[in-house]
């Protein structure tokens, strides 16, 4: 199949600590969909990960090549937990609860990341991901990658998102996308401090909108949207505090879109005045996939990254992807699959 019968389409890829093996195999999925060719990927923190893995392997050998990276990256990552503390109960084992709440490691590691700070308890700023990161991806190959790659920091300072292009991607920038405070030093960029990327941008979507030619973006989201019941537990409220904030910077772009779309459609525009940068906007086509799985696990299995359990999370991005395709594949290039508008509305009802 040629580059011309191929629709080129933009991802957007969520952080979410171990739970991004769910993006892996959303992406392993969309490389065997021969009709579709990734233009350009916007990613945060651990989707930051997939995102330079993905395309440095795309560098390598193509779609193959991306695969292969991705399946290295993750058992990287496994294989360096293999000796954490902070593990599965043996009764969790056996019942399958792949939770860490009742991990006497996990426990200790939680209470004691609210009383010390990581300058305190890790003086040496020693973080295995940048030997992992640093080990598979050739940040060099990514400046020549046909594939632009968007991630972004929050600069601790001023709390803006900062956005970070192929030319300029490092381990330094993927380790301060994925930079939570509690757990990780701010990372030092240019004379600045950045945290999570998650804080402004869940990922950012305005990159892609304004610098890719496809209009299709696919985004897969890992970061539940909604949780029935009330958090009761402290560690239950902090864990809904902090899905409410890493969501609430994608849903502001995303009203923007919906927002740039009924506008533009009802305005009636002048000859003379460009509005090529609301059309940009106006013409993007949002489609997502996500899953139900993500509200039964608990934070707790965002650390858990034993390999049953990544290749578990890959397979469910496999069949979500496999169910998205199946339904909306014939949509993808004609419409829009996610109703955004319902963002907007609620918005304006209580407006």
């Amino acid at each position: 199949m040629t580059s011309r019968d191929q629709l080129s389409i933009d991802l957007a890829l969520q952080g979410g600590g171990s739970h991004g093996a769910f993006t892996w195999g959303v992406l392993e999925r969309v490389l065997d969909e021969r009709s579709l060719r990734v233009e350009s990927i916007s990613g945060t923190s651990a989707g930051a990960m997939n995102a330079v893995v993905f395309a440095y392997g795309y560098t390598l050998d193509g779609a193959a090549g991306a695969k292969l990276a991705l399946e290295k990256f993750w058992s990287a990552v496994s294989e360096a937990a293999r000796y954490s503390p902070i593990q599965r109960t043996p009764f969790d084992v056996m019942s399958g609860n792949w939770s860490l709440d009742s991990s006497p490691g996990y426990v200790f590691f939680d209470i004691f990341s609210r009383l010390f700070s990581p300058y305190e308890v890790n003086p040496a700023n020693i973080n295995p991901l940048r030997d992992i990161l640093e080990a598979h991806v050739d940040f060099g190959r990514l400046k020549d990658c046909p594939i632009k790659v968007f991630i972004n920091a929050t600069n601790v300072r001023t709390g803006l998102p900062r956005l970070f292009r192929n030319a300029e991607l490092s381990a330094d920038v993927v380790l301060a996308s994925a930079c939570l405070p509690l757990m990780h030093q701010a990372i030092e960029i240019d004379g600045d401090p950045y945290w999570d990327g998650g804080f402004s941008g869940n990922p950012l979507l305005t990159p892609i909108i304004r610098e890719s030619e496809a209009r299709d973006i696919l985004l897969v989201q890992i970061n539940p949207v909604e949780r029935p019941g009330v958090p009761r537990t402290a560690r239950d409220i902090l864990n809904r505090l902090n899905e409410i904030s890493f969501n609430s910077s994608l849903k502001k772009e995303l009203r923007a879109v919906a927002m740039f779309q009924r506008l533009f459609a009802a305005a009636k525009i002048d000859d003379g005045i460009d509005v090529s940068w609301a059309e940009q906007w106006s013409t993007v086509r949002v489609h997502r996939i996500t899953t139900p799985k993500m509200v039964e696990l608990g934070a707790s299995s965002k650390l858990n990254a034993e390999w049953e359990f990544l290749t578990m999370l890959r397979q469910e991005g496999r069949d979500q992807t496999e169910s998205f395709l199946a339904q909306h594949g014939a949509d993808l290039g004609k419409r829009s699959t996610y109703e955004i508008d319902t963002l907007l509305d609620t918005l304006l009802e209580q407006g």
